[in-house]
């Protein structure tokens, strides 16, 4: 097993999709990681995608009707097999050949390049795994400010609310503020792989750990990304 480095506790590793399922987030630890080799080409499967604008949705059919190489066939039958295996947990999965994602260039960036979390009005994890391409990223969340805390950005974003006081929380939730993070200059950043699937802990009224700090990567120049999320 390849080892992935942790930062308080933050990081759980199993080595089967029961146990990244089944095991409880607790204390600090609100990221669990089934480390996975994966064979097959999975760069076949994008080339093989026709696109579709800089985000391409791909269905299972799509997947079948590829003609492909035996090492694609491989990378085609770990795809259809996860996805799989979270429809039957009760996940909606999805997988995407990513470009890129839309940018936000405003002072306060609320685009998935920004670290931030997910939240959600029910109990629910996020699960993402990256087969080619940049993989995502995470960070431990004391080496994490939420941005709305920041005095500087909050005296910008009461600039820009200009509403009475008592309001101003709810703004910060109404247009999804206060999901994001700012890094400490020093903070240790992990790379979450390729081939591994990841379990990572969303804001929801019932949780009981700090949701996961997570961010998408900067693409390479005329690389794609393969990512299953949901």
């Amino acid at each position: 097993m390849t080892n992935i480095p942790s930062a308080e506790k933050q990081i759980h590793q199993v080595t089967n999709f029961q146990n990244l399922v089944s095991t409880p987030f607790h204390g600090m630890m609100n990221a669990i990681c089934w480390n996975r080799t994966l064979t097959g080409d999975f760069s076949e499967i994008i080339e093989k995608i026709e696109p579709d604008g800089n985000i391409t949705v791909i269905e299972p059919e799509d997947l079948l009707d590829l003609q492909l190489t035996e090492q694609g066939q491989l990378a085609r039958e770990i795809l259809l097999n996860d996805l799989k295996l979270l429809e039957a947990h009760g996940a909606s999965p999805i997988l995407n050949v990513i470009k890129s994602y839309d940018r936000d260039d405003s002072f306060f960036s609320t685009d998935v390049y920004s670290f931030h979390v997910d939240r959600s009005p029910i109990p629910t994890d996020t699960y993402l795994c990256t087969y080619y391409g940049e993989p995502s990223e995470i960070v431990s969340n004391s080496q994490a400010t939420q941005k709305v805390l920041i005095p500087e950005i909050r005296d910008e974003l009461k600039k820009l609310y200009a509403g009475p006081d008592d309001g101003f929380e709810s703004f910060l939730t109404e247009y999804f503020f206060d999901l994001h993070y700012q890094a400490e200059p020093d903070a240790s950043l992990i790379n979450l792989g390729l081939g591994n699937l990841w379990r990572l802990a969303v804001d929801h009224p019932e949780s009981q750990v700090p949701p996961c700090v997570h961010r998408a990567p900067t693409e390479k120049p005329g690389e794609k990304r393969l990512l299953l999320i949901c």
